[in-house]
């Protein structure tokens, strides 16, 4: 193998390089075999051809060579026949660009295929007959067929042998052209006598290495007498033709002429062109010698077609010329445009001057048909730029911005320069890839929402959305709860975010008396690297839900003791009898309360305030009227739906207290135990064997420390204070607080008024008993609490100075200070009160009822007054422990227990100091017989 290797190198702007190299190879060669180290030869580096991802280009179908990127070089890659690929056609050169990227480069690459000794000449007609007439004269000329090599140059065609050579030679004859014309030489005159036919052997050897040859059997005829050989008017004829003319087209006509007479002038004419496809798109008329057009013709193939024609007589004497046809080009190739490097994406920021597609532009017409001219639509962001003949780049002239146009396709169009032009054109579709230039944006500049109380764990409340224009990974919002605190509380355990969809869910059950509404901040963030974000603020309302039903505080229901109000009866119209005290924790409407008389002994002698819940006498009391009046009275709320308590009030119609006494001692065993009898006994003899063992327990425990009490009371020398009720618990509403009285009641099993023996009131219009006593009446006070023991061991504590107001400090339900009420808000419902209003008039209305009830004066038979102290705000208890304010965090406490347990704390706190002088403990009452003894039991117990 020869190698010559031709460099040429030129540097063209916007990021191209051309470089043109020539090798030689022979053809045949096998697969894998080198044609050239193209990185050396061009310079580069073997690691460049692998990160600009080389590759061969070729137009042609099928690729002979390919690109070795690991070793640099070029290797034969199909087998290569330089006659199937170039036939005649000398030289013969494969043409191909190498395409680099990153930056892109291409180089033109031509290897030229030499030719090898691997054809035979041949013929077309393994046999020839000539009819010769025996007057032939010596020197007579017959041309015969030639052979056919397809290779070229010293490989080709050499010589001819004719044998036997007793009356013919050959000979050749090489014309302008350089072809060979062939012809047989008569050197011996024939003698149809002696040999009528004569079989020859022509044969045909070339000029290689080893020499190859081939052979033809001549058969001659011999004729007699034809001594005229038809002759052409021209050796040379020429013609043209257009391409694409229509089948049928006459292209020029030949004419011979034959000095003979008769059938030995009739002359025929035919083609012999052997070397090419002559006679499949030309035809000669054997009697005329018209040459019509049976095939296509294509310029851009082949430009001028060589006929070559022979004018044979019927006695076998013939002429040769040749018919030159020229073919002229018209304008019928549109131009072919070919990507020869694309970059599907481009970033959104690329600079300018970014190749992004390289693209080669072919016409295969010839002169102003083959010039082209290209064009991109205007107003986009790219330029198209000739870098070089046919070579085009298209680059980007301004900034890209995916969020204003995400991908662009782009239509060029090239035409050429023809009459009529013809234009061909492509869309070229390029994606522009996004960077995370955008942050997220809320939909709004901050949120607001209301979720009702009392909502179930995990409730969805709301949805905060943000938008990102970006796309993709960079688009994806993700929502992120901050960091923050509610009442010194994370604010993560009140609410959470969902990170994905933004919903926000609630992650505890809510309750609008502790907390009304909080705020918090939301990130949204984006996937991008690094990630941009943005903040918004949340507002979550609390809305308050009628979930809490009224609480009545007064007066205290009992189960154990009967609490009685005593209308003296000589109360006239409008008497304050007691007011009922209740509160509600919710707020708004749902905590305006109503009071109505739902049940009542005598409905015509008393009415209930709808707003302020006090008892009124409606009517003069009269001697009819029955001593012991029972009243319900509902309280309801303003709630959809609305709540509602009941309390029942006593109320003793008489102007003492021993005077009813013996009523009430039936009054309060007066419970309907028949309808649910039946209930009790089952209940009784399922648990009558736990019940007996646990009361044993009780009774001795009690037994104990009964005793236990009773012996430290015995010696105990403690100042006596004034006692109120252990259950009672106000919650600062604007009702009246009446005094109690407090009684020792001994009676026997047979007598309900035998051996009474009354204590001393706390007040005058309460009177309480004890139903459970069977035998002996005995004081109304709870076991839990000692503090109305006359010897209590319990340490007084001074009272609270948060409490203590002045006697005159008399303020309204609504805060004016001894004014009427006024109701506030609007409608009929008066705004709800305030904490320091609600705990003024709770104070105020129990010294109004004192001072109502002042005038009765002691019980007259035989009850005896232990206390009548003047009610002052600093003896009232501290309730604020268990009561709910509204508008504070409180919360209501509902447990009797708690509450008794509280109100036995504010009695304490409401005591005198220490140091106050005790009250002289009035002489005791002459016991009987029957008393000692019923008091030395007691102290036994």
């Amino acid at each position: 193998m020869t190698g010559q290797i031709l460099l040429f190198v030129s540097l063209i702007g916007f990021g191209s390089v051309i470089g043109q190299v020539s090798y030689n190879i022979p053809e045949e060669m096998t697969k894998g075999s080198l044609v050239g180290n193209i990185a050396n030869d061009l310079g580069l580096q073997t690691k460049r051809l692998s990160s600009g991802n080389a590759r061969i280009f070729t137009r042609d179908s099928e690729e002979y060579v390919e690109l070795n990127r690991e070793r640099g070089v070029l290797l034969v890659k199909e087998r290569i026949d330089r006659e199937a690929l170039c036939k005649q056609t000398t030289p013969c050169a494969l043409h191909f660009q190498i395409i680099l990227e990153n930056p892109m480069e291409f180089y033109t690459v031509t290897v030229q295929i030499t030719d090898i000794n691997d054809n035979a000449p041949t013929f077309e007609k393994s046999e020839m007959k000539f009819k010769i007439s025996e007057s032939a004269l010596i020197g007579a000329k017959f041309v015969l067929e030639r052979a056919v090599d397809l290779d070229v140059g010293i490989n080709g065609l050499k010589s001819y042998q004719l044998k036997p050579t007793d009356n013919f030679a050959v000979k050749v004859h090489n014309n302008a052209e350089g072809n060979k014309k062939v012809e047989m030489v008569l050197q011996k005159t024939l003698d149809r006598e002696k040999q009528e036919q004569i079989s020859l052997v022509l044969t045909a050897v070339d000029g290689g290495e080893p020499q190859k040859s081939g052979t033809m059997l001549v058969v001659v005829t011999v004729l007699d007498v034809n001594d005229n050989a038809p002759v052409f008017t021209q050796q040379t004829y020429k013609a043209t033709v257009t391409e694409n003319s229509p089948k049928g087209t006459v292209i020029a006509t030949v004419t011979a002429s034959d000095a003979d007479q008769g059938s030995n002038s009739k002359i025929s004419y035919s083609i012999t062109n052997t070397l090419d496809d002559i006679r499949k798109i030309f035809e000669v008329n054997e009697e005329t010698g018209d040459v019509t057009l049976i095939g296509n013709v294509d310029f851009e193939e082949t430009r001028i077609y060589q006929i070559n024609l022979i004018a044979s007589d019927d006695g076998g004497l013939t002429d040769s010329c040749k018919l030159s046809v020229d073919v002229q080009d018209i304008n019928d190739n549109k131009p072919e445009i070919t990507i020869m490097s694309k970059s599907a994406v481009v970033a959104e920021d690329a600079k300018l001057n970014t190749v992004v597609t390289m693209i080669n532009i072919e016409d295969k017409d010839s002169g102003q048909n083959g010039k082209v001219k290209c064009f991109i639509d205007e107003n986009i962001p790219f330029t198209l730029i000739t870098s070089s003949n046919n070579f085009f780049s298209l680059v980007t002239d301004s900034d890209l911005d995916r969020e204003t146009a995400s991908e662009y396709n782009i239509n060029m169009t090239c035409s050429d320069e023809g009459v009529p032009p013809i234009s061909s054109s492509v869309t070229l579709t390029l994606q522009i890839s996004d960077i995370n230039d955008n942050a997220p944006v809320f939909e709004r500049s901050s949120y607001e929402a209301c979720i009702v109380e009392n909502n179930t764990p995990g409730l969805s409340i709301f949805t905060v959305r943000a938008k990102d224009a970006d796309w993709n990974q960079n688009a994806r919002v993700s929502y992120i709860l901050q960091d923050s605190s509610v009442n010194g509380v994370p604010v993560s355990s009140y609410v959470s975010v969902s990170a994905d969809s933004g919903v926000i869910h609630a992650v505890r059950s809510f309750d609008y008396e502790q907390i009304k509404d909080f705020q918090f901040r939301v990130k949204a963030q984006d996937g991008g690297s690094p990630p941009l974000s943005s903040n918004v603020t949340v507002k979550l309302l609390i809305q308050d839900q009628n979930d809490n039903p009224p609480q009545v505080l007064y007066p205290v229901q009992t189960g154990g003791s009967l609490v009685a109000e005593l209308v003296p009866r000589s109360a006239d119209v409008g008497y304050l009898v007691t007011k009922v005290v209740a509160v509600d924790v919710d707020s708004g409407q749902n905590a305006w309360l109503s009071y109505k008389l739902q049940k009542a002994t005598d409905r015509a002698m008393f009415e209930v305030g709808l707003q302020n819940g006090e008892i009124r006498t409606i009517r003069q009391v009269t001697d009819k009227d029955a001593k012991k009046q029972r009243l319900t009275v509902i309280v309801e709320d303003n709630g959809q739906p609305s709540r509602s308590a009941t309390v029942i009030v006593n109320v003793a119609v008489a102007d003492s207290f021993p005077e009813v006494l013996s009523e009430f001692t039936d009054f309060t065993q007066d419970k309907e135990y028949n309808d649910n009898l039946t209930f009790y006994l089952v209940l009784a003899l399922a648990v009558v064997s736990f019940l007996f063992i646990t009361c044993l327990v009780v009774i001795i425990s009690v037994k104990i420390y009964r005793w236990r009490q009773s012996r430290i009371l015995y010696h105990s020398n403690l100042p006596v204070i004034p006692y109120y009720p252990p259950r009672y618990s106000d919650t600062l509403g604007t009702g009246t607080l009446p005094h109690v009285y407090n009684y020792e009641v001994c009676r026997t099993t047979d007598s309900r008024k035998s051996d009474c023996k009354f204590g001393r009131g706390g007040s005058q219009n309460v009177l309480i008993m004890d139903p459970s006593s069977t035998g002996t009446m005995q004081r109304i006070q709870s076991e839990k609490s000692i503090l109305d023991e006359p010897d209590s061991p319990l340490e007084q504590k001074p009272p609270n100075n948060d409490w203590r107001f002045t006697q005159g400090q008399r303020p309204g339900p609504s805060g004016a200070t001894g004014g009427p009420e006024v109701a506030m808000g609007t409608g009929p419902w008066p705004q709800p009160p305030t904490e320091a209003e609600q705990l003024q008039a709770l104070m105020a209305a129990a010294n109004e009822v004192s001072e109502a009830t002042a005038t009765l004066g002691p019980g007259t038979m035989g009850l005896s007054t232990r206390y009548s102290p003047q009610f002052t705000l600093q003896h009232v208890p501290d309730y604020r422990q268990n009561v709910y304010i509204p508008g504070s965090t409180a919360t209501l406490t509902s447990n009797p227990q708690q509450q008794q347990a509280t109100a036995q704390q504010a009695t304490q706190q409401a005591l005198p100091p220490p140091q106050a002088s005790a009250q002289a403990e009035p002489p005791k009452a002459v016991q009987t017989p029957a008393s000692k003894k019923k008091s030395t039991k007691k102290e036994k117990k």
